[in-house]
């Protein structure tokens, strides 16, 4: 899960400097890093709240698109504001906001495992 959070902090740094070329190889590279997290953490999600499989599930895609909606409509203004090319390089950093999951509380395997009743 690490690997996916900040494995692609160093693609989207190149993103801005890249040709069209290597932008479409940078986005592919990327695209399949954080592909590759996606079902071990919404499995690990749905461990943390046992008998809700669904719900987690529902819970989770239902974020994760609303966030790129909102996130879709908030980036589209921003660049009618301040352009596309200032947009792009503060997308660059967007990555870089996994660092702060660090500072998340640990989890116990104990208490991630469901009861027996």
């Amino acid at each position: 899960i690490w690997a996916s959070i900040l494995g692609v902090l160093p693609f989207t740094l190149l993103l801005p400097h890249a040709n069209l070329l290597w932008t479409t190889l940078l986005t592919v590279v990327i695209g399949l890093v954080l592909a590759s997290a996606f079902s071990a953490i919404l499995v690990f999600a749905q461990e943390l709240v046992p008998g809700r499989t669904g719900t987690i599930s529902g819970l989770f895609f239902g974020f994760a698109f609303g966030m790129g909606g909102i996130g879709a409509a908030v980036l589209g203004e921003l660049a009618d504001h301040v352009g596309i090319e200032a947009v792009y390089r503060i997308c660059a950093w967007l990555p870089a906001i996994g660092l702060l999951a660090w500072f998340l509380p640990r989890t116990s395997a104990a208490a991630r495992k469901p009861s027996a009743s």
